[in-house]
């Protein structure tokens, strides 16, 4: 059975609101203080509380925090929880989140991730927002993250780069791909850490998935808004099972499109694109069309409620005047995400029924980085991984 959360982000997701909605749902707060007291890091306390937005009960958490003035760098918050001997999946979890802020933040800053300076993300409450937010996931057995879309504020927010355009420029970034809207409220709905955990996180988008649900909860933002609950809602549960008893599995629509005028090069960035348009896969498959002209098909799977900006990514790119459409299912098999280092640099590692597979991305970053040959970071991590669980590889790749 696979356990699941599914984190309803109405007014938006921050990282104190997501550990609030974890620890209403049942987390045990003292489990969470316990693996967040491994950190080499003092200063703090998390102080959990009743609160009440709009007649919705729900609890606040507040991070007490001493800070020092330190601005961290995001090798040295991740050096903070290798130190820390978290359990495999708080420590996975946590370090793809810090890896996915410091990702936008490269970006946005035209600064190599690795040299990116954390500012409000590198604080000390924010650091146990974040580590608390992955202990809380494993308090409760949640095997999978799934989110509805994401709504955002307007106006401006005030940062220590000065005042930023609402929502920030690292939220649209780390929700790129991800399904948005924006309200008309004069407030900063989603923060970079909520958008980091589900950049980081979310396996799944859209409406809540088949599930039993077992516990829900709501975590409540500082704010009182108007017209407005300051909530986000976890609901946990057991995702229903699919396979060949007759069930209907996870649906996705399969998009299409036949082209006969684009270039090799216009193909492949089209590829590309769909996936940044958050399509589950991309491909292209050449044809015959009529009158024997050589063609190709592009193809893409998307999740249901991405399925409209995909298609649109689908015409946009190649130019076509349409593109088709089907529903499936499909019957993903469960898999978790860990992460390994690789010359001090995070490299994530998928993980699934007799398979553990480098993240090719995260490996080409690590060879740019440190000038090592693909090949070598891909071997490093694999051997890392594969050392930290006790066991090595069969000749044909399967763990043994």
């Amino acid at each position: 059975m696979t356990r699941a959360v599914w984190f309803h982000c109405f007014a938006g997701i921050a990282g104190d609101m997501t550990l609030a909605s974890l620890v209403d749902a049942g987390a045990d707060l003292d489990v969470v203080r316990e693996l967040l007291e491994r950190l080499p890091v003092r200063g703090w306390e998390v102080e959990a509380a009743p609160a009440t937005r709009s007649g919705i009960g729900a609890t606040h958490v507040k991070v007490h925090a001493s800070e020092t003035g330190i601005v961290r760098t995001h090798a040295h918050i991740v050096g903070l929880i290798e130190e820390a001997r978290l359990p495999e999946r708080v420590r996975a979890r946590a370090l793809a989140v810090f890896a996915a802020l410091a990702q936008a933040e490269g970006k946005i800053h035209r600064r190599d991730p690795s040299q990116v300076h954390f500012h409000e993300v590198g604080g000390i409450d924010a650091i146990v927002d974040v580590v608390g937010v992955a202990a809380a996931l494993e308090a409760l057995g949640i095997d999978e993250v799934h989110a509805s879309p994401v709504a955002t504020g307007i106006g401006m927010v005030r940062s220590a780069h000065g005042a930023l355009p609402n929502p920030a420029p690292a939220v649209v970034e780390l929700l790129r791909g991800a399904p948005t809207y924006g309200r008309d409220v004069n407030a900063e709905l989603t923060t970079p850490t909520g958008a980091a955990i589900l950049a980081a996180l979310a396996t799944g988008w859209g409406p809540m998935p088949r599930m039993t649900i077992e516990a829900s909860g709501f975590g409540a933002g500082t704010r009182e808004l108007p017209d407005l609950p300051n909530l986000v809602q976890a609901i946990v549960g057991q995702l229903d099972v699919v396979g060949a008893g007759g069930d209907e599995g996870q649906p996705v629509v399969l998009l299409e499109v036949n082209v006969d005028d684009a270039t090799g090069e216009t193909l492949a960035h089209a590829v590309a694109a769909l996936l940044e348009a958050g399509a589950h896969d991309a491909w292209i498959t050449p044809i015959v069309m009529k009158k024997g002209r050589p063609a190709y098909t592009v193809s893409a799977l998307a999740d249901p409620a991405l399925a409209e900006q995909v298609a649109h990514t689908i015409t946009s790119e190649t130019g076509s005047f349409g593109v088709r459409g089907s529903t499936l299912s499909r019957w993903p098999a469960n898999r978790s995400t860990e992460s390994v280092a690789v010359e001090g640099l995070p490299v994530r590692v998928k993980v699934g029924p007799g398979r553990a597979k480098v993240e090719h991305d995260d490996a080409a970053r690590v060879a740019r980085l440190t000038g090592l040959p693909l090949r070598e970071v891909t071997s490093r991590a694999e051997a890392t991984w594969h050392a930290r669980r006790g066991h090595l590889d069969d000749p044909d790749g399967t763990p043994a």
